[in-house]
């Protein structure tokens, strides 16, 4: 048996095989879940759906979390899919998008409309999937979202996408105490660089990723999977009494006042 038989969650933001989203799903699926995606429409049929159907999952809808109609029409379609029994037991949210040219050079330099465009997709998306989720969460229920290391120290290069992830963070701490009357619990998954398309788009992430292992205390990178395992706890009774945190799978780095690695 696994840790989440019986459960229903659904995941927004796999891209591709590499996904961190990805290897979240899959694990909430080896414990027994069943896993519905919602992804940019652009992705579904080549990639999503693909991967969708590679665990069996039937639900696979296309959703701009910057329209609130859309949003609105993916859980209705959810409704429309469960019927009377429409409860969702697992919200993860693995959303983040800033302009290219804002993941370089200097914050400072950082635009308004990508100031803004970062904040909305990475941060604000998170508050308007719950509000719409709420009717079908119930008690138990438990939403996870990804950020990074960045949100609280000054990362290089990480510029807007810092601040956004500082801002969704502290949306995890109003949301929890939000729902947490409701038994629904809200965390976040601080992951170590794990190379994604997302990271892809960050000036100078092949030197962070290579040089990652020999300063964090474990000596390793990290993997979709480690971020999956984490996940599962957060998703399962394992965690029932956690709830606003940010949960760290770094191998230590947050830990480091000054990097240690042997030269």
């Amino acid at each position: 048996m696994g840790l989440l038989d019986g459960r229903r969650a659904l995941v927004f933001g796999v891209a591709n095989d590499h996904s961190i989203a990805w290897g979240i799903a899959r694990a909430l699926h080896e414990q027994g879940a069943e896993v519905g995606f919602s992804s940019i429409e652009s992705l579904i049929e080549k990639r999503v759906r693909p991967l969708a159907e590679s665990i069996g999952s039937t639900f696979i809808e296309p959703c701009d979390v910057q329209s609130d109609d859309q949003i609105r029409t993916v859980f209705e379609r959810w409704r429309q899919t469960y019927g009377d029994d429409a409860s969702l037991d697992i919200l993860v949210h693995a959303l983040a998008f800033a302009r290219r040219e804002d993941l370089e050079g200097e914050f400072v330099d950082t635009s308004r409309e990508g100031f803004a465009l970062a904040l909305d997709v990475s941060a604000y998306s998170l508050v308007a999937l719950v509000r719409e989720a709420r009717p079908l969460l119930r008690e138990g229920s438990s939403v996870i979202t990804l950020t990074y290391y960045g949100a609280e120290k000054v990362v290089a290069n990480y510029n807007v996408m810092g601040v956004a992830k500082a801002a969704l963070e502290a949306s995890v701490r109003y949301l929890a105490a939000d729902l947490g009357p409701d038994g629904i619990r809200v965390n976040a998954i601080s992951a170590g660089p794990v190379r994604t398309l997302a990271a892809a788009g960050i000036s100078g992430f092949k030197r962070m990723y290579g040089e990652f292992a020999d300063v964090a205390p474990l000596r390793t990178n990290i993997s979709t999977e480690d971020v999956g395992r984490s996940a599962v706890y957060l998703a399962s009774d394992l965690s029932a009494a956690v709830t606003g945190e940010v949960h760290y799978v770094d191998a230590g780095f947050n830990i480091l006042g000054v990097p240690t690695g042997e030269s």
